[in-house]
């Protein structure tokens, strides 16, 4: 399949398409916040990111940072740049639980290991996600876990017909 057509950037936007391959983890400034059962179950300004073509920002943020809303869950993955992938549950309010909803690199491959003892989060089953108090849209398709915000053009992999970008 053909690669996109990028859509038009806006002043003060970035194109996933200008966005690195392999891809590249970089500090964010700011603050990230996960709502989720109705309570807040991370709030941190300790912010990693990674950017990779066709792809927004999956945010990375500490283990400590979630306080026990998180459990080891069922199955792994690999990627070929980070490595491989565990899975955690996420528990909210209520006692509801999010299976497999959060991931980390516990042993990342070489030039990603800032991610070791941080955690991903697929923004679809939560309440809300929010950067720099901006409410997160899911990546499309449900597969990957980036996080779109105001500031992105795409298209982004995950909708219809991308699985060849």
């Amino acid at each position: 399949m053909a690669r996109p057509v990028p859509h038009p950037i806006r002043p003060g936007q970035l194109s996933v398409w200008d966005f690195p391959r392999p891809p590249r983890v970089e500090r964010v400034p700011g603050r990230v916040q996960i709502d989720f059962g109705g309570v807040r179950i991370a709030d941190t300004d300790d912010v990693v990111r990674v950017l990779e073509t066709s792809h927004p920002p999956v945010y990375y943020l500490p283990i400590d940072a979630f306080g026990d809303a998180l459990t080891l869950g069922q199955g792994a993955s690999f990627c070929e740049f980070k490595g491989g992938a565990r899975y955690f549950d996420v528990h909210g309010g209520g006692g509801v639980v999010a299976e497999r909803a959060a991931w980390n690199y516990p042993s990342p491959m070489p030039g990603y290991e800032v991610l070791a003892d941080r955690v991903a989060v697929y923004a679809g089953p939560m309440d809300r996600c929010i950067v720099n108090g901006e409410v997160v849209e899911p990546q499309p398709g449900g597969f990957y876990g980036g996080w779109v915000t105001s500031d992105l053009a795409g298209p982004f992999k995950g909708v219809p017909g991308s699985m060849g970008w």
